[in-house]
């Protein structure tokens, strides 16, 4: 999740939550299914024991987890959708992950699909549906098109968005690991994104963003 050890994270407060909720006197187990970047918000997953931790991980590992992403990116999309496929491999000596329109030595097969929900001269409101999920492959493929999110200066964004990018992970479908349920986890847009004056005004017309 881009945090340390010592530093106050989603992690920690979920993990001191369930010792205080189970009155656990030790160590609580708490595995962590999926991540995000410290300055993304949204979704995230996390599991109460290691057979539910497995189960989960094999959902994500096989392709059975559906997860959507919002984002805000710099300039107006010359299409209204768009389906990204690449391949990519982190680049130690940037510290970022770069994308290849073919096969390298050490690359993995990233896809996705966008939506453009609005936009205007300056930024465009995306809906995400991310099909694999490799680190940081949504900032990357974005930026390769030319439309890195807004606040991203590690992926050529221009704007600065105080301390984060506009970057959500807005929903979550996964099958219960006991139960087989599907369960939905829905993340409503930020109220940071709404206090913005530069893309407020994308917002109005996205499900979820009614005032």
């Amino acid at each position: 999740m881009g945090t340390t050890e010592s530093e106050e994270s989603l992690y920690r407060l979920t993990k001191e939550f369930l010792k205080k909720k189970y009155e656990k006197p030790g160590n609580v187990y708490l595995g962590v299914v999926s991540r995000i970047d410290s300055f993304v918000s949204g979704v995230l997953v996390f599991a109460k024991t290691s057979k539910a931790a497995s189960r989960l991980s094999e959902q994500f590992r096989n392709g059975k987890v559906k997860k959507s992403y919002v984002a805000i990116v710099e300039g107006k999309m010359e299409s209204p959708s768009g389906h990204l496929k690449s391949w990519m491999r982190k680049n130690d000596r940037l510290r970022r992950v770069e994308s290849f329109p073919q096969e390298v030595n050490g690359s993995k097969f990233a896809e996705l699909r966008f939506q453009v929900r609005s936009s205007n001269l300056e930024f465009s409101l995306l809906e995400i549906e991310l099909i694999t999920g490799r680190k940081h492959q949504i900032r990357s493929q974005l930026s390769d098109l030319g439309s890195p999110v807004f606040g991203d200066r590690k992926y050529d964004g221009i704007e600065n968005f105080g301390n984060g990018i506009a970057l959500h992970a807005h929903k979550l479908k996964i099958s219960h690991p006991t139960k087989k349920t599907l369960m939905e986890f829905v993340d409503p847009i930020p109220d940071r994104w709404k206090q913005s004056r530069k893309i407020a005004l994308l917002l109005p017309g996205f499900p979820g963003c009614v005032d």
